[in-house]
């Protein structure tokens, strides 16, 4: 197989009836490490708005917790792009999914500003650092495939196109961005998560070079001192050289799954999707359980 091979394949096939096999062929065959690195960061800055940090930081999974919640949120989330969303290992990990997000009162704006994130980032992320920029195949499929999931966990009003959701994620940022506590516990906490699969020695280089990764109005509501500009400048250009440098590699032969990667830590034994993620008892805490309908909802 030759090195644009499998985007030629892409671009014969419907963008929008075969979003989750694009989809599956992008993030997992293309840039399996630049999608993971995308969604960390995509769901890293939803805790700079206050109302998901709060939440996050009240629940304690990510600030006690970290390394679990970290696992179980990538491998849900990689269950139903590997299998799909009428499959029963993709149905039960929405089933996961839901139960956990229907404990607690969350807003119906946050829920769709989250999921924006996951459209948004990785095709910001890849054109910026991978081998190659995203496809306009792609970025139809990505879209689809992330509406077809947000229909899933009952979120109202999804955006219908790419722009859409791009909009909607600059602007919800510019509105709800702000300092707050607790948020920056959460954020802390994930620094601490990220730097710890790596030599202890290497924690402030790490923490330093995943600071330069991010832009400056995260920066400013997590209230974190910038990297220099030469630092920001080296972080930044070793990205890129890694994604030039792996333009130049073979093709992958064979699909890169969440559960292949070496981050995650808590299930050296195996483990059933059924058990991933929290279970909370709706109503507690001070989380009122969140109503909602869920249109072709897993339940």
């Amino acid at each position: 197989m030759k090195r644009f091979e499998r985007l030629d394949q892409i671009r014969r096939m419907d963008p929008v009836a075969d979003a989750p096999e694009i989809y599956r062929l992008s993030a997992a065959f293309e840039f399996p490490w630049d999608y993971t690195r995308a969604l960390e960061l995509a769901l890293y800055r939803t805790y700079a708005v206050p109302s998901i940090g709060r939440l996050l930081a009240d629940t304690a999974e990510l600030t006690e917790r970290s390394q679990r919640r970290y696992d179980d949120t990538a491998l849900l989330l990689d269950a139903v792009m590997e299998h799909g969303f009428a499959a029963p290992e993709g149905r039960t990990a929405i089933r996961r999914i839901n139960q956990m997000h229907r404990s607690y009162d969350i807003g119906g704006d946050d829920m769709r500003y989250v999921l924006s994130t996951f459209v948004v980032m990785p095709r910001r992320w890849i054109d910026t650092y991978g081998w190659r920029r995203l496809s306009r195949h792609e970025i139809v499929a990505t879209t689809e495939y992330y509406r077809t999931l947000g229909r899933h966990m009952g979120i109202p009003d999804i955006p219908e196109t790419f722009e859409e959701f791009e909009a909607l994620l600059d602007s919800y940022e510019r509105e709800h961005f702000a300092w707050d506590q607790r948020s920056r516990q959460v954020s802390d906490a994930t620094l601490d998560l990220m730097t710890s699969w790596y030599p202890r020695p290497l924690a402030p280089l790490l923490r330093t070079a995943t600071l330069a990764l991010l832009d400056e109005p995260l920066l400013r509501a997590f209230r974190y001192e910038a990297p220099s500009a030469t630092a920001t400048s080296l972080v930044r250009r070793a990205v890129k050289t890694r994604g030039r440098l792996v333009r130049l590699l073979p093709p992958r032969r064979a699909p890169h799954f969440a559960r292949q990667n070496w981050e995650i830590k808590s299930y050296p034994s195996g483990y059933r999707t059924a058990d991933l993620g929290t279970h909370p008892v709706p109503g507690t805490g001070g989380c009122p359980v969140r109503q909602v309908k869920l249109t072709d909802a897993v339940d």
